[in-house]
């Protein structure tokens, strides 16, 4: 390439968007354009006459606040621009930009040298011409410099700044002070610090600047499918209006004279709905076409800053590209705006059904009473007020007005809503959350959002506190040796507790006072009470028995299942199906009402781990694995779909544990961690939401929970043989 060529090149890129000209002193905004310092301080002081605190980049219309100093000095400086003005200067006989740096005189420059890598004036060429060392280096005249002198001359290594350091390339980066430095800094101002080569650097951090350009890119492409979606839309919703105009003046002008004024009246409105639906289309397009402007401005520079490879100006720039990149990729993406459809109606008597109807209310000056001021709780029926107002801000009522509210909770699922229209400009709406967390509320009025819609509500959840205790370690009533499980009667409230090494089963009041006993052959490993108020217990040995007992404690039968190898623990479905985890075989088995069809057998993908204890709600089974410290769900036909929690000490994770396993009325999951020593919640998907610790579980181990019809908690301690109530 002819070095005119390379400079007239040179000269396009560094020119200043604002005045047209090579840029001065150049600075960057953070939408990563550079302009001349004078003309960003001149575009602010023009902003600021009109009484604006910011103003928008000339090239992507980003805005970005004035400085209170209402200069832009501090704003980076470009490195890439910088060496295109010095390479400029080179080509303009006019401009003195390039000193001599091998003497003090400050002589203009009329050489460089390629190996000292300094320009010289014509007294220091000719000493370094003279000494035996430096003869033979290769030089070359600035007013006869090629192309290929002035690309070398814009890749020359970067020089250190610091006093008596001038002669110091800068080949370290300090990763504490997040600077390019020389040999001579890192022993006298960097010497504990951390340090690492450049390029090591430059391949680290171009890592992180190419992610983020690739996505970029990848939003350039979707956007611009957006643009054409909406475009597609926009010439439809044309040609449809257009079609049923013509629909309409076809049929008008089959009638007599006394219809062509109606004619004319509607043309007008279909004329109105034209106008009014491609001014949404247009500024929908015009909201989409500027952001794909912007990510595509972004990428051309960050992807010119990756092809160039200096690597002072990736590091320079690296944390500005991150950071718009960053700003882009998190822009609410616009929704299109699908037109509504437009149909011309026409039955004989045309006063009565052909009509476009016109609400004067504007969505604009609607608003949402109430919706602040209230403290909202899950299960607890909750209500905020629309009020429509036409466009001077007054109340007004009409009873087409459309009023759309869409309320989403955290799992992102519709919450039913009821609106209740008062005829007066006003709507009761009534809302009653089922779930703990940020709900998204978004209100139409007429198919457009409310004035600041969306938000977001937060729902705070039911906490329980800590009632009683009751029990001790002993043999006697009311007191128990190791607890192996415990269930609470819907019917009656009688908490059944499988007191192991004591043989028995202990039948006692919801306030924990003892009502009777059940005498074992064995040790109860776990007890669940059925619909009917019926005691199943389950006894292993050689028979793997299951015992039922009426509600009066009357031994009914015993069912000797085949399918059973090592039961070890049992619930019961809201449908009467018996829910066993097999230590044996190490599955999960249901067995009919009865107990005596095996309806189910599955176990978790990895299949060596044993199951706890299992619960089935809403058509998905919960199962413990104190082993792998999770609690593994899947679905109704037994296919695994998802762990909750891992192994660890923090907020959802679980150590020694979990164990005992329920599902409140708030939907929400209760599982024992023993390792922890508390209990955790967790919403149905895993998330979690809270915990229960403290004194209560201080020295003990809360091994297994339920729930009475009041909506109680029972725990039961089997380190410590006692037995927690939390209301």
């Amino acid at each position: 390439m002819d070095v005119q060529q390379l400079f007239k090149i040179f000269k396009k890129e560094a020119e200043c968007p604002l005045c047209i000209e090579t840029v001065k002193n150049p600075k960057t905004l953070p939408c990563l354009h550079s302009f001349c310092l004078e003309c960003l301080d001149r575009h602010a002081n023009f902003a600021r006459r009109q009484l604006k605190a910011t103003i928008k980049c000339p090239v992507c219309q980003t805005s970005f606040q004035i400085p209170e100093t209402d200069t832009f000095e501090n704003l980076p400086s470009s490195f890439h621009l910088n060496r295109l003005v010095d390479a400029l200067a080179l080509e303009d006989g006019s401009v003195q930009s390039q000193r001599c740096n091998n003497c003090d005189e400050n002589n203009t420059a009329t050489c460089y040298c390629f190996v000292c890598q300094d320009f010289l004036c014509a007294s220091c060429f000719e000493a370094h011409q003279r000494l035996k060392a430096s003869r033979g280096h290769r030089n070359v005249s600035i007013d006869k410099l090629q192309a290929q002198d002035v690309q070398e001359l814009i890749h020359r290594p970067v020089m250190c700044s610091q006093q008596y350091h001038e002669d110091q390339p800068l080949e370290f980066y300090c990763e504490d002070c997040k600077v390019l430095i020389c040999h001579k800094c890192t022993v006298v101002s960097h010497d504990r610090h951390a340090k690492t080569d450049t390029q090591k650097a430059v391949q680290e951090q171009k890592m992180q600047m190419s992610d983020a350009v690739a996505k970029v890119k990848a939003e350039i492409v979707r956007y611009e499918s957006e643009i054409k979606k909406q475009t597609d839309l926009k010439n439809k919703n044309k040609i449809e209006i257009l079609n049923e105009e013509k629909k309409m003046t076809d049929t008008v002008e089959k009638l007599i004279r006394d219809l062509r004024e109606h004619e004319k009246k509607m043309k007008d409105k279909f004329r109105e709905i034209y106008e009014a639906e491609q001014k949404h289309h247009a500024t929908r397009l015009e909201n989409f076409e500027l952001v794909a402007t912007q990510l595509k401005s972004c990428f051309e520079r960050c992807q010119s800053i990756l092809e160039r490879n200096f690597s002072v100006e990736i590091l320079q720039t690296n944390h500005a590209i991150l950071g718009r990149c960053n700003e882009l990729l998190n822009v609410r993406n616009p929704d299109l705006y699908m037109s509504p459809r437009i149909h011309y109606l026409m039955e004989k008597k045309l006063d009565l059904m052909d009509r476009v109807v016109v609400a004067k209310t504007d969505p604009s000056k609607c608003l949402a009473e109430g919706q602040d001021s209230k403290e909202v709780k899950e299960r607890k029926e909750t209500y905020f007020v629309i009020v429509t107002k036409d466009s001077e801000g007054f109340q007004c009522y009409r009873q087409d007005d459309k009023i759309k509210v869409d309320m989403l909770t955290p799992e992102g699922d519709q919450l039913k809503t009821d609106i209740k229209d008062t005829k007066d400009g006003k709507y009761t709406v009534t809302y009653t959350p089922q779930c703990a967390g940020q709900h998204r509320v978004e209100i139409f009025v007429n198919g457009q959002p409310l004035t600041g819609s969306p938000w977001i509500v937060q729902v705070h959840q039911h906490q329980y506190q800590f009632a009683f205790q009751f029990g001790s370690q002993g043999k006697e009533r009311g007191e128990f040796d190791d607890i192996f499980d415990i269930d609470v009667s819907e019917k009656t409230g009688t908490i059944a507790v499988a007191d192991g090494r004591n043989r028995r089963i202990q039948l006692l009041s919801s306030e924990g006072k003892f009502r009777r006993e059940i005498r074992l052959d064995g040790m109860p490993f776990s007890v669940a009470f059925t619909d009917s108020g019926d005691l199943l217990t389950l006894v292993p040995g050689s028979d793997n028995m299951l015992y039922l007992f009426s509600k009066e404690s009357h031994f009914i039968k015993h069912i000797n299942d085949k399918h059973l190898e090592r039961p070890g623990h049992l619930s019961i479905a809201s449908d009467g199906r018996i829910i066993i985890t097999d230590y044996g075989d190490k599955k999960i088995k249901v067995l009919s009402s009865e107990g005596n069809v095996l309806l189910q057998s599955f176990s978790a993908p990895d299949g060596d781990k044993s199951p706890e204890c299992a619960i089935y709600d809403q058509d998905k089974f919960f199962v413990s694995y104190y082993s792998a410290a999770c609690v593994k769900v899947f679905d109704k036909t037994g296919v695994y779909l998802q762990d909750i929690g891992c192994k660890g000490s923090n907020d959802g994770q679980f150590n020694n544990g979990p164990n005992g396993l329920v599902i409140d009325k708030y939907n929400r999951l209760i599982v024992c961690d023993v390792g922890n020593h508390k209990l955790q919640l967790f919403t149905l998907s895993g998330k979690f939401l809270s915990k229960i610790d403290g004194q209560y579980f201080v020295n003990g181990f809360p091994c297994y929970v339920a729930i009475n019809s009041g909506g109680s908690l029972i725990v039961a301690d089997a380190e410590n043989s006692r037995i927690s109530v939390f209301h």
